[in-house]
C-alpha cells in the first residue's frame, strides 16, 4: 500500500509510521509541524503541508500514488478546546472536511480516522462499548463526534470506506527510545509525572481528588502507543480487503487512577515526587475505561502492553534519553 499519514510527525502518528515502515509499506507523512516534530520522521517521505491546502494535498496524493489515508492531524488538548472552541471546530471539523473532499476528488475512499473516547462524555456504565450514548463534555470530543457523523454520511452517499478508532489514553514510547511523547504544552499525565521525575517541574498537580472513584482521582484506561499503531495497521488491511465502514474502541479494559499512575512511576524510578491537589479541570470525566471486545473479535487486535509499569518504563526510557524532547536531538 501507498499510505498518506496526515499528522504523521505527531506522537501517535510517528509511532504508527514507524510500524508501517517495518512492514515495508510506502509511507508519505503530511504534517504542518504546528504540533508535530520533523525529527520524529526518520525514514519516510515527508511533505510539509496543511490539510487546508487542497492543491498541495491533491498534488501529494497524485505524485505518490496514494491508495489509503490515515488521518491524525487534529488539535487534541481538552482544556484548550474549552477556551478556544473556534480553533478546534475550524481545524478538526473544517480541515477534515477539506481532506475528505480532496480524497474523494482524487478517487481515494479508504480512511482510518483518529477519534477519541471523549465522544462518550461521562458514561453511566463501565466498561464503555461502542454502542453507548455519545454525549461529549468537551469541545475536542464534540469535534471528533461531528466528524464521525459526517463520515457516516459520506460513506452512505459517496462510498467513503472508513474505520474510526476511539482512543482511550495513549501512552508509552517506541522500544528504541528515539521517538516518544513531546507536546507543548504537555497535559498528559504520564509525561508530566516523568518530567517531574527529571526535575523539570517543582510540583506535580493532581487535578481533583473528590471524584466518585476509589481514591478520589480520575480513572483512565492507558493504552500503549505501539498497540494503537498496530490497530491502525489492522484497520488499513481490513479496508483493503473490503471491510465496511466501522467504529472501534481502543483500550486495555483496565482503569488506573491518577494516584496509582504516580505511585507506579515512583516505584519504577525510586523517587518520591512532591504533589499538590489542584481544582478539577473543566470537561474531565471521572472514569473512562474501554471495552475493546469488538475490535478484538472483528480484526484480531491484541494489545501487547497491559502492565502499567511496563508501559511507563518505555516512556521513561524516552524521557531519560531526551529530557528536552525532540529539541535535545
Amino acid at each position: 500500500m501507498s499510505i498518506l499519514v496526515t499528522g504523521g510527525a505527531g506522537y501517535i502518528g510517528s509511532h504508527t509510521v514507524r510500524l508501517l515502515e517495518k512492514l515495508g509499506h510506502k509511507v508519505v507523512v503530511y504534517d504542518n509541524l504546528v504540533t508535530g516534530h520533523k525529527a520524529a520522521v526518520k525514514r519516510s517521505l515527508f511533505v510539509e503541508g496543511d490539510i487546508f491546502d487542497s492543491e498541495r494535498l491533491a498534488d501529494t496524493i497524485k505524485r505518490y500514488h496514494i491508495t489509503s489515508v490515515v488521518h491524525f492531524a487534529a488539535y487534541s488538548l481538552v482544556g484548550v478546546s474549552m477556551v478556544k472552541p473556534k480553533e478546534y471546530y475550524h481545524n478538526n471539523v473544517v480541515g477534515t472536511l477539506n481532506l475528505l473532499d480532496v480524497m474523494l476528488e482524487n478517487g481515494i475512499k479508504q480512511l482510518v480516522f483518529s477519534s477519541t473516547a471523549a465522544v462518550y462524555g461521562e458514561p453511566e456504565n463501565s466498561p464503555i462499548t461502542e454502542s453507548m450514548m455519545k454525549s461529549p463534555t468537551n469541545v475536542y470530543g464534540r469535534t471528533k463526534l461531528i466528524m464521525e457523523n459526517v463520515m457516516a454520511e459520506y460513506s452512505r452517499s459517496y462510498g467513503l470506506n472508513y474505520i474510526a478508532l476511539r482512543y482511550f489514553n495513549a501512552c508509552g514510547a517506541e522500544g528504541a527510545g528515539d521517538i516518544g511523547e513531546d507536546h507543548c504544552p504537555e497535559t498528559h499525565l504520564i509525561p508530566l509525572v516523568l518530567k517531574a521525575c527529571l526535575g523539570k517541574t517543582q510540583c506535580l498537580k493532581i487535578f481533583g481528588d473528590d471524584y466518585p472513584t476509589k481514591d478520589g482521582t480520575c480513572v483512565r484506561d492507558y493504552i500503549h502507543v505501539n498497540d494503537l499503531g498496530q490497530a491502525h495497521i489492522l484497520a488499513l488491511n481490513a479496508l483493503a480487503n473490503g471491510h465496511g465502514s466501522d467504529v472501534y474502541n481502543l483500550g486495555n479494559g483496565n482503569g488506573f487512577s491518577v494516584k496509582e499512575v504516580i505511585a507506579a512511576a515512583e516505584t519504577l524510578t525510586g523517587l518520591t515526587l512532591p504533589k499538590e491537589i489542584a481544582p478539577r479541570r473543566v470537561g474531565d470525566p471521572a472514569r473512562l475505561v474501554a471495552s475493546s471486545d469488538k475490535i478484538r473479535q472483528d480484526l484480531g487486535w491484541q494489545p501487547e502492553y497491559t502492565d502499567i509499569k511496563k508501559i511507563i518504563a518505555t516512556a521513561w526510557r524516552w524521557h531519560k534519553n531526551n529530557p528536552d524532547g525532540f529539541e535535545y536531538q
